[in-house]
């Protein structure tokens, strides 16, 4: 006989942990909420009561630290997911300090046992639970391991689906006890701190492995799952994708018939080279074109950037602005936030203007291993079909040939470099096509100017050399 004992996963109400925890909570598992003071269990565990808790399947909070209920609840009510109707009719809160005050464990262990008797809840609480452990006399704590398996079984055999709340380490017996383990931990890096989280055990089903970014505003926690990444990509060699036009008259035929659809371009520049005014008449072809774009600015204050002709299209609703400027940001927030809003307004073009911005932008925890962010970031992008174009900051030192800081352009399809060179006295922009993957291009090197229409591409600078070294020469005549 194959039947196999189906396990009912209950949603958390917490927006990104069911996806994190695989599903949802097991029901009637014996769950731990570890951390450290301050990184928000008590509010992930009330975020999780009045989201599961119902008259007709209660809940227990029991409280060990003395904190009053009243002003539990008054810090509590700021919150969105608070309702006042459940408080002593679907949530019911205990006090259980007088008997930890004793020392004595079976006394916490009998009170636990009559209330569960009493009330048959469908979800336990117990906050904090290593307050026990610190209040119990030497005694006590010499039992505390055979209470912890008691306390277990209690809990497990109530039929209820509980929580312990507080800070577990390794060598911990509950860890083995428990069916579930979900850790919260702050990152502090001088006046940054992220706060993250993870399930180091789920028993019965697959979770999301590593570290997953949390926020906690007045909506409560919600957690930032990583970025799906579908393989669907048509390989280029067996199937000609449609072109898109840059917006730049001559640019497309450079491109060998403009940007391939749902292709990733990256324009590397120095400083004032152009970069954002190219990228800006991608979304401007775009909206021409009746497509949806959306424009991530990490550079200065929209209001200072954008040209009046994307100030329109921005007011009028066909490029929608991500503006994330503030700082410690994520990735997988970047990402999140960036697919939400292509679902939301249907984009097919992005602007991500710029990169350079954007490890600013990121927490520092996160600059570390920006490389393969940005990996994650293009391939996420990509899987969604959307065509990208995202500009790069260089210093043009004109000893060398770069495209990004990072070591990244191998992750794009596309590269437009610009450069400064000094011509006849006079400081002139160029730019070239590097690469567009799977197509034929041309390797012409172009002057091109920026005015009030936006970039003008000049013709050939056949008769001179060396200018990718900044400083071009005139090329010696042939003889006839």
């Amino acid at each position: 006989m194959n039947d196999k004992v189906a396990i009912r996963r209950l949603a958390t109400g917490v927006p990104g942990l069911d996806e994190v925890l695989g599903g949802g909570l097991p029901e009637f598992s014996f769950n731990l909420i570890s951390g450290p003071t301050g990184a928000g269990k008590t509010t992930l565990a009330h975020q999780l009561m009045f989201a599961l808790a119902t008259v007709e399947k209660p809940a227990l909070f029991f409280t060990v630290l003395g904190e009053p209920p009243l002003k539990m609840l008054r810090y509590q009510q700021q919150f969105d997911y608070f309702a006042l109707e459940k408080v002593d009719t679907a949530i019911r809160f205990v006090d259980l300090s007088d008997e930890v005050a004793t020392g004595q464990l079976d006394h916490v262990l009998e009170r636990i046992t009559a209330e569960l008797k009493a009330s048959s809840p469908a979800f336990v609480f117990v906050d904090s639970f290593r307050a026990m452990a610190r209040e119990a006399s030497s005694e006590g704590m010499g039992s505390f391991q055979q209470f912890v398996q008691q306390l277990a079984m209690q809990l497990t055999g109530s039929r209820a689906t509980s929580f312990l709340m507080g800070e577990f380490g390794p060598g911990d017996a509950v860890l083995t006890i428990a069916d579930g383990v979900v850790s919260l931990v702050q990152d502090v890096h001088r006046n940054s701190m992220v706060r993250k989280l993870q399930v180091l055990k789920m028993r019965g089903q697959a979770s999301l492995p590593g570290l997953h970014t949390f926020r906690i505003t007045t909506a409560g926690l919600e957690v930032i799952p990583p970025a799906p990444v579908r393989a669907n990509r048509v390989s280029t060699a067996s199937v000609e994708r449609p072109r898109l036009s840059v917006g730049v008259a001559g640019l497309d035929e450079l491109l060998g018939g403009g940007l391939p659809e749902g292709y990733s371009m990256l324009v590397a520049g120095p400083s004032g080279s152009g970069k954002t005014v190219l990228a800006s008449a991608f979304l401007s072809e775009g909206a021409r074109r009746g497509e949806a774009g959306l424009l991530v600015a990490f550079e200065q204050a929209p209001s200072q950037s954008l040209d009046p002709a994307m100030e329109d299209l921005v007011r009028s609703g066909k490029v929608g602005l991500i503006d994330t400027r503030s700082l410690e940001l994520s990735i997988d927030e970047v990402v999140f936030q960036l697919l939400k809003d292509i679902r939301r307004l249907k984009a097919t073009r992005v602007v991500i203007d710029s990169l350079s911005g954007f490890e600013l932008a990121v927490a520092p925890t996160f600059r570390e291993d920006f490389r393969e962010s940005l990996l994650r970031l293009v391939a996420s992008l990509a899987s969604v079909g959307v065509t990208v174009v995202m500009t790069s900051e260089l210093e043009d030192r004109y000893t060398d040939l770069r495209f990004s800081p990072y070591g990244t352009a191998f992750l794009t399809d596309a590269i437009i470099v610009q450069r400064y060179i000094e011509l006849e006295s006079r400081l002139e922009r160029v730019l070239s096509v590097v690469k567009v993957r799977g197509s034929a291009h041309s390797t012409d090197i172009r002057r091109f100017s920026i005015g009030s229409t936006g970039i003008t591409l000049g013709a050939r600078l056949d008769e001179f050399e060396g200018l990718l070294a900044g400083r071009p020469t005139r090329r010696a005549l042939r003889a006839p």
